[in-house]
């Protein structure tokens, strides 16, 4: 087998469709793009979201409500919680790297603490945001709340 025996596989190549080549062809006149209309003009291109005429559906739906965008979102863990947490992770201090670390958290979560259930344990905490009730829950156990910045 030479460079110049070389062909490709039989079948896996196709003849090129030659549009508007005369009548003959079979493909002349308006070149398989029907008559008239957008579509049959050289340029056309289908706007996205086109629905042919039907009111499109960003137009169908009607508009809601808003986002805030200075909204803070704060991963919310309740007294009772950390009660279990602190039992099965064995922890110390009830920090941001201590949550991440055992995968309760993702790395830019912002961590508060509320005041629902009880805490009997003595705990430091390190977080972004308490409640009252629970700053005095926590105060009450012994332990000690740090609110990072």
């Amino acid at each position: 087998m030479k460079l110049h025996n070389l062909k490709p596989a039989e079948g896996s190549t196709h003849k090129e469709k030659r549009l508007g080549r005369g009548e003959a062809s079979g493909k002349g006149g308006t070149s398989t793009k029907g008559n008239k209309g957008h579509q049959s003009r050289s340029g056309f291109k289908n706007k996205m979201a086109h629905e042919g005429g039907q009111m499109p559906i960003q137009r169908r739906i009607p508009k809601r409500g808003f986002k805030n965008p200075h909204r803070v979102s704060y991963k919310v863990f309740n007294l009772g919680q950390v009660e279990t947490l602190v039992e099965k992770y064995e922890l110390k201090e009830f920090s941001l790297d201590n949550l991440y670390i055992n995968g309760l958290i993702s790395q830019t979560d912002l961590v508060k603490v509320l005041g629902v259930g009880e805490i009997k344990t003595a705990v430091t905490f390190k977080v972004n945001a308490a409640s009252q009730k629970a700053k005095a829950a926590i105060e009450a156990a012994g332990g000690s709340l740090e609110i990072l910045k």
